[in-house]
């Protein structure tokens, strides 16, 4: 056994009703002008923030495009902005990311998805059709907060296909030499599947599918990106899918055996897309995407998932 293990520097807020601490935590990290990245669940924030907030982003788009961050940016140099407040996916997350790392600014994300990006140092951004990622410290937020009370109307087919890119993180773990990693890839592998076996949308359920999120975006901060995340990369940066849908009809065609089943049967009990195909990946792009994703075993996988064709 031998490993690495350095603990990332994001304080964790969690609970019901979270949100209201969000002016707190902005002061916290000295923030007194503040951007808020928000769509849907902003307003709420918003009124928290009070006097902080001096001006809103709306526009945040999946994969990060580099020319929203350009928006964006601008924005931000106009109104002296020097915090960051985030409300939403992982599209949200990603802009408040790339936004950081270029100015330096503190951030405060609020995810109301189960991307679990907001826990780590990785961001993904597009430029002229390739998704492009890097690593680095300054990328990790400075504070999540995590309140169930903003999850409860997620719609059911966004909360499967959200867990499942969740799922995804800890599974990409599981095994790994670290023995904590492994026990937090673990609980949140049956988290997930434990709250989807059920009705998820209780707040039973959507409390332990935020912690899981949580505990797999914890995942995905301490591995490195195998060829699930390098597909899932290359079909959403350079083919336009959809992020966690995308995951979703990967994930049993990526998963060990042992999972690929019981991912499969949770995904099609709920009615969620299974195929490549049916999210509108064309067969004749299957080997450009292999190729890009540079990967041995990628066309092998992105055939079956596209014919959605049973491993093995």
């Amino acid at each position: 056994m031998s490993f690495t293990f350095e603990p990332g520097r994001t304080r964790v807020v969690f609970g019901r009703g979270t949100a209201a601490t969000v002016r707190a935590e902005a002061e916290r990290l000295g923030a007194t002008r503040v951007l808020l990245i928000a769509r849907h669940g902003g307003d709420k924030v918003a009124a928290e923030l009070g006097s902080l907030l001096v001006t809103r982003f709306t526009g945040a788009a999946m994969h990060t495009p580099v020319e929203v961050t350009e928006r964006a940016l601008a924005s931000l140099r106009e109104h002296d902005v020097n915090g960051i407040v985030s409300v939403g996916g992982g599209s949200s997350t990603g802009l408040s990311k790339a936004l950081a790392i270029r100015t330096g600014v503190p951030q405060v994300v609020i995810p109301t998805t189960y991307a679990g990006s907001e826990v780590t140092q990785v961001l993904g951004e597009t430029a002229a059709g390739l998704k492009e990622t890097r690593r680095d410290p300054a990328i990790q937020p400075n504070t999540v907060v995590y309140d169930v009370d903003l999850t409860l109307d997620l719609p059911l087919d966004v909360t499967v296909t959200s867990a499942l890119n969740s799922l995804a993180h800890a599974v990409a773990a599981r095994g790994n030499e670290n023995p904590l990693v492994d026990a937090i890839a673990t609980k949140a592998i049956e988290g997930v599947l434990h709250a989807l076996s059920g009705n998820p949308s209780t707040v039973d359920a959507r409390t332990e599918l935020l912690s899981s999120a949580w505990l797999g975006g914890t995942c995905l901060a301490s591995v490195p990106m195998g060829l699930h995340h390098k597909l899932a990369h290359v079909l959403g940066g350079t083919f336009g899918l959809p992020h966690a849908a995308t995951h979703t009809a990967l994930l049993p065609h990526t998963a060990p055996a042992d999972l690929a089943g019981r991912i499969h049967d949770t995904a099609t009990r709920f009615g969620a897309v299974t195929s490549l195909r049916e999210l509108g990946m064309a067969e004749s792009d299957l080997s450009r995407a292999a190729e890009i994703a540079g990967h041995p075993d990628a066309l092998t996988t992105l055939t079956n998932a596209w014919r959605d064709a049973p491993r093995g």
